[in-house]
């Protein structure tokens, strides 16, 4: 996993103004597109390596913001070392963002998928824009426009269709995936959680690269979490079923989404790229049928286009 909004926030300037080639917009929307296909195997991976190690949801989140933030770092310190310089005083704001965006963010991801299923838990995750432009209107008086109550109607609406609150703990219905309030709190936290990706970001954007960004992040993410690897064992049995997957969703859902999402950006407006970038959803929901099993509902197909569709409205300028 690696997160489209933090991408956004600290990717460099479009178009020429970073003196950097600018990409065709043909191959900045498919790199986009193939980054939006490496974030939505994050279910899958997550699912695998749970089931073949001896890892928790909190567990699992420590051991991949620790191999993300040791990766990112080897990286930077043998290619461009300067990049790893930030200011003193936007330590707190790191700190602060990856405790809370990656390392809280992660174990109620993790949670969520093993308890309610991937594609569900992408959805909800999908909600995170409708949540920031409340908060910004709350925290910095940001103005709700008619598109804006649009979009975040258009997200409640889904949401209650795919949760289906007039049976919560009641039987499913005709797919296997069955909404529980536990599972519904989940969803929110991962919502939450997301969105504060980019309220923090909002303090460290055109500060630095995005790689440092992310590399610090995911450093506290993993701070914030060792205590409670306390007295926990070791990641095991060290074998192929569990290495595999577990690297795959370091390198190719975590630094390789994010790797090509940051590249994709360099030829798109960032509004334009989170638009695309909904395409998780679908993506996610599909793998999740085919690899998991996961079947969602009529009801829970409706409510994932609306919340779709409320993301697309709201992420578009006009």
């Amino acid at each position: 996993m690696s997160e489209p909004e933090l991408a956004a926030q600290a990717a460099p300037p479009p178009a020429g103004v970073s003196g950097k080639p600018v990409l065709s917009r043909t191959r900045s929307l498919l790199l986009v597109l193939l980054a939006t296909i490496f974030w939505s195997t994050s279910g899958f991976f997550i699912t695998v390596v749970v089931e073949n190690s001896n890892l928790t949801a909190v567990s699992l989140a420590f051991w991949r913001d620790l191999s993300t933030f040791l990766a990112l770092l080897a990286g930077l310190a043998l290619l461009q070392p300067a990049l790893l310089r930030v200011r003193r005083r936007d330590l707190p704001w790191l700190a602060a963002m990856g405790a809370i965006s990656i390392g809280f963010f992660h174990v109620a991801w993790n949670s969520a998928v093993l308890l309610v299923g991937a594609s569900v838990t992408t959805v909800f995750q999908g909600n995170s824009p409708l949540l920031v432009a409340i908060l910004a209107y709350l925290l910095w008086r940001e103005p709700l426009t008619a598109r804006k109550w649009v979009a975040i109607l258009l997200g409640v609406a889904g949401t209650v269709l795919i949760a289906g609150l007039p049976s919560l703990g009641g039987s499913p219905g005709a797919g296997n995936i069955e909404i529980t309030p536990a599972g519904l709190l989940l969803g929110l936290a991962v919502a939450g959680a997301y969105a504060m990706l980019t309220l923090f970001g909002k303090k460290l954007v055109g500060d630095y690269s995005p790689w440092t960004v992310l590399t610090y992040i995911f450093g506290f993410a993993a701070l914030a979490l060792l205590p409670l690897q306390i007295g926990r064992p070791l990641p095991g049995p060290l074998s192929a079923a569990f290495l595999l997957p577990f690297a795959a969703l370091v390198l190719i859902t975590t630094i390789g989404g994010f790797g090509l999402y940051t590249l994709g950006l360099r030829g798109l407006a960032a509004s334009t790229a989170a638009i695309v970038g909904v395409a998780e959803i679908p993506f996610a929901t599909i793998l999740a049928y085919l690899l998991l099993g996961e079947r969602l509902t009529t009801a829970q197909i409706i409510g994932t286009v609306l919340v779709a569709a409320g993301v697309i409205i709201i992420s578009q300028r006009r």
